[in-house]
């Protein structure tokens, strides 16, 4: 019998979440001099500032290698941000052993077959609404909301609400 995902959150204590199509909307902007600009939804951005400062541990693997991403989430608190990465797996058995983590305590966010290999190892993969078929089949909660429209907004707030740690109000910590 499939379990039902809300039974899968109250043992998540590590969040990990891809940038492109997750806290984007997979859209860049390319400027004349070459230079790349992405949109990250603010709303994302505060749950997840939200998050760091509950005590999960939240971290980012990307095939993307902006530096303005890494300012970003590092300006939200975020300190296992892994840029560039094109064999994600690499990047996940780090926070793995990193942290001692168990598998079944994390969740990854992913929206194309990038994302695939480390979404089968997780106790939560999950997607935004606009994710490839592939990424769908793989996850076991596909969010209502597209890549950089909420997506992490929504999945973060769920597991904090179902773990009682989300109580409407917050005083978020930015230095």
């Amino acid at each position: 019998m499939e379990v039902s995902y809300k039974e899968l959150m109250p043992q998540i204590d590590t969040l990990i979440f891809d940038v492109d199509g997750v806290l984007t909307n997979g859209m860049v902007t390319v400027f004349p001099d070459g230079q790349l600009v992405r949109q990250m939804n603010i709303k994302d951005g505060y749950a997840l500032k939200t998050a760091v400062d509950a005590g999960y541990k939240v971290c980012i693997i990307s095939g993307g290698s902006n530096e303005a991403v890494r300012t970003r989430l590092q300006g939200l608190g975020l300190t296992d941000i892994f840029l560039g990465a094109h064999d994600k797996i690499k990047q996940y058995y780090q926070i793995i052993d990193k942290y001692n983590l168990l598998p079944e305590n994390v969740l990854y966010m992913g929206d194309d077959v990038p994302d695939y290999p480390v979404m089968e190892l997780v106790g939560f993969p999950c997607a935004p609404q606009d994710a490839a078929t592939e990424i769908k089949e793989v996850s076991k909660y596909i969010s209502p909301k597209k890549g950089g429209e909420g997506c992490v907004r929504d999945v973060i707030e769920q597991i904090m609400r179902v773990q009682g740690k989300w109580k409407g109000k917050f005083y978020a910590k930015f230095d």
